[in-house]
């Protein structure tokens, strides 16, 4: 991943604002270019970057040391909050970037967290559970002086779920006993004080800011759009009640429920024609049979089938691809619920979707992202579409404080409230100037968080 990617669009937001009178008007001169100049060194580091190598004895006999991370990025807005990735690849400066993404993200949806990031060096695939179990409680341990529910508040990413949340709070309580513990960890289960609707909560707003976007802003928005010289907006405007073919990369928390939302969905008449995962694409022109498939991966690790016999037993008709073919199909809509970096210089001139939403963190990088909004494709950004898990996140962070707790409908009306505010506020400005949809998501965060800070005295 990109550090200098979230640097460079928040410069270009603050060079935007710099611009603009009426931000922060009381700022003028020399005044204002240093406050411009502390906003920028604030805004692109780190407030602490916390690391450790944990010793961890596999069953087998051997010890490890796995390297492990715990980012701090920002808390002007208040604890910080990002989830713990486990995967093989992670390095220090993704953590770093993806902690920042988080603080930007809270800051667009109005959500009062910080943005903070973990991750672990590990394939979890590879691990038993007592490993597993292990490795959660020593991160905790490791870590535990920086965690707590008004502090550093942890939740899923890839490659870990409730069970690690569960298992995780578990330790924290035991090594701070008498103290707060249910709003130390977000994303567990719902019997150990975790929210309804945590876990489809990222793919449901996902496909929401999809379906708000082409079928709520449209209808109440139209005579608008379709004055509007912008090239997004001649795009939302051709898809006006036609079928809409949709491709989605990943079939896991994320991809998953995005897909089955197309799928079920009443308001557009969509068709999912494509998934993926680590392994295949399945593709079948008429539409995939979603549910199926939900069910079929349920009882097989999380995989979907990648014989024909499989696809018998699962009682779906598709065709078998390659698993990077998905990224390359002529469809009209692509949903992008894998790992960040999929689309990128080398293959960015394959692309034929017009539409893309980005449902994983930083699934393109930005020099494709530039090629692709130059081109007239519409992106819809990570930052906007896959906040859904820390919206909820927060509903479930309340929920422990209250002790009180929603249902599922009235966790996902609350989700669908605030994202809903966000899209309102955002899509009437980027239809109405030249920015691409990203960089006024950006704009948008960098002005809640530089006015924050500039009011809390952090600027001098």
């Amino acid at each position: 991943m990109e550090l200098n990617k979230t640097k460079q669009i928040v410069q270009k937001s603050l060079d935007a604002l710099m611009k603009d009178d009426t931000f922060i008007p009381e700022l003028t001169g020399k005044t204002r270019e240093q406050t411009f100049t502390s906003l920028a060194s604030i805004l692109s580091t780190p407030n602490h970057v916390h690391k450790s190598f944990l010793r961890i004895p596999l069953e087998n006999g051997q010890v490890v040391r796995i390297p492990a991370y715990r980012v701090q990025h920002n808390n002007a807005l208040g604890p910080y909050k990002g989830g713990i990735r486990f995967h093989e690849t992670v390095n220090e400066d993704e953590v770093i970037n993806l902690a920042s993404l988080m603080t930007l993200k809270n800051a667009l949806h109005d959500v009062p967290f910080g943005g903070g990031k973990g991750g672990l060096v590990v394939n979890p695939r590879t691990l038993s559970e007592k490993e597993l179990h292990l490795i959660c409680q020593k991160y905790v341990r490791y870590f535990a002086d920086s965690l707590g529910p008004d502090k550093d508040i942890p939740a899923p990413d890839v490659g870990s779920g409730e069970r690690e949340m569960d298992w995780m709070m578990a330790e924290y309580k035991s090594i701070r006993p008498g103290t707060p513990y249910r709003g130390s960890f977000t994303g567990k289960s719902v019997v150990n004080g975790g929210s309804l609707g945590r876990r489809e909560a990222t793919g449901k707003g996902v496909y929401f800011t999809f379906r708000y976007l082409f079928h709520d802003f449209l209808q109440n928005q139209k005579s608008f759009l379709i004055k509007s010289d912008n090239t997004f907006a001649q795009t939302v405007t051709e898809f006006e009640n036609k079928s809409m073919n949709l491709a989605v990369q990943g079939f896991g928390n994320v991809g998953s429920v995005a897909a089955l939302e197309a799928y079920q969905c009443s308001y557009l008449q969509n068709k999912v024609v494509a998934v993926s995962d680590r392994n295949v694409t399945l593709f079948n022109k008429e539409g995939l049979n979603i549910p199926a498939l939900v069910t079929f991966t349920k009882g097989n690790k999380g995989d979907l089938p990648v014989s024909d016999e499989e696809l018998t037993i699962a009682g779906v008709k598709a065709e078998i691809l390659d698993r990077e073919a998905i990224l390359y199909l002529d469809v009209d809509g692509l949903i992008l619920a894998a790992l960040e970096d999929q689309i990128r210089t080398d293959n960015m001139v394959q692309i034929k979707a017009p539409i893309i939403v980005e449902g994983a963190n930083a699934p393109i990088t930005s020099d494709a992202d530039d090629y692709l909004s130059a081109k007239g494709v519409l992106i819809i950004p990570d930052i906007l579409a896959n906040a859904g898990g820390v919206i909820v996140s927060y509903l479930e962070w309340l929920q422990g404080r209250e002790t009180q707790f929603y249902s599922e409908e009235e966790v996902f009306s609350q989700l669908f409230k605030k994202m809903k505010g966000t899209l309102d506020s955002i899509l009437p400005a980027f239809f109405g100037d030249s920015f691409t949809l990203r960089q006024n998501c950006y704009i948008q965060s960098v002005m809640r968080l530089s006015t924050v800070l500039y009011r809390q005295g952090k600027l001098y």
